[in-house]
């Protein structure tokens, strides 16, 4: 569990560097965290005391929290003092589960599925999934969560010769239940967008409403080239990012 004592980094500066002193201070930090080196909700050392400690003006150590607070790194509230911010989920961008994706980066998942009914496919589940509109679908909404913190919301649309039921979705991701039953997801086509998060959507993800949220909406296909699960899904901008790598 994290310390109730300030946590104080050691932080080595250069003053011959032309990299900015803040920079020097926020950078090591950041690695810090994102290793898990330093436990998430764990108390930092306030900018005073990193100020006198590192013999910098307390406008440098005030841009260095600045820097680590605008990459969603660490919160700063009145009474609490700082914070490192919940664990963060970095994803690739590719074609995979958010479950086996946090199970690979060593995270704990785990899920509390909210909804799981059979009903008629509405017109744009229908084309997304190329299926007659009033065709049989499974809606799945669930609530993934990591440690203990609510992450995303996640509803999936599934044609019911392949769907999983309730009780393997609440121990298992979506795309491994898939691949039990022999559906392999083979390409998808997705859309990663943002907006403000609704009242239920606040209250289920432990954020206010209108806070910033990422949304995905996504249709794989297995290698018969049938669309196999509509989804479309919500995520905490505070605790999840989707990492790129572009070439020129």
């Amino acid at each position: 569990m994290p310390s109730t004592t300030a946590y104080v980094p050691h932080i080595e500066i250069d003053r011959s560097s032309q990299t900015p002193l803040h920079a020097q201070i926020a950078e090591p930090i950041a690695k810090l965290i994102e290793s898990g080196e330093i436990e998430p909700g764990t108390r930092l050392e306030d900018e005073v005391s990193m100020a006198e400690r590192l013999k910098v003006s307390r406008p440098t150590a005030r841009r260095a929290m600045e820097t680590l607070t605008n990459r969603g790194l660490i919160v700063r509230r009145r009474g609490a003092g700082t914070q490192v911010t919940p664990t963060r989920v970095h994803r690739p961008m590719s074609l995979t589960s958010l479950n086996d994706d946090m199970q690979k980066s060593g995270a704990e998942p785990s899920t509390i599925v909210l909804d799981w009914e059979t009903e008629e496919a509405a017109p744009g589940v229908a084309a997304a999934l190329n299926i007659p509109v009033g065709s049989p679908v499974v809606h799945i909404r669930r609530l993934r969560m990591v440690r203990e913190d609510p992450l995303a919301i996640m509803s999936n649309w599934i044609p019911v010769a392949f769907a999983p039921t309730r009780e393997e979705l609440e121990t298992g991701g979506l795309y491994a239940r898939l691949r039990e039953r022999g559906v392999k997801v083979a390409v998808g086509f997705q859309q990663i967008s943002a907006r403000l998060a609704t009242a239920d959507e606040g209250r289920l993800l432990n954020e206010p409403t209108g806070a910033a949220l990422l949304t995905m909406q996504r249709t794989a296909y297995d290698s018969q080239q049938r669309a196999v699960e509509f989804g479309m899904h919500v995520y905490r901008a505070s605790m999840y990012s989707y990492d790129q790598t572009v070439v020129a």
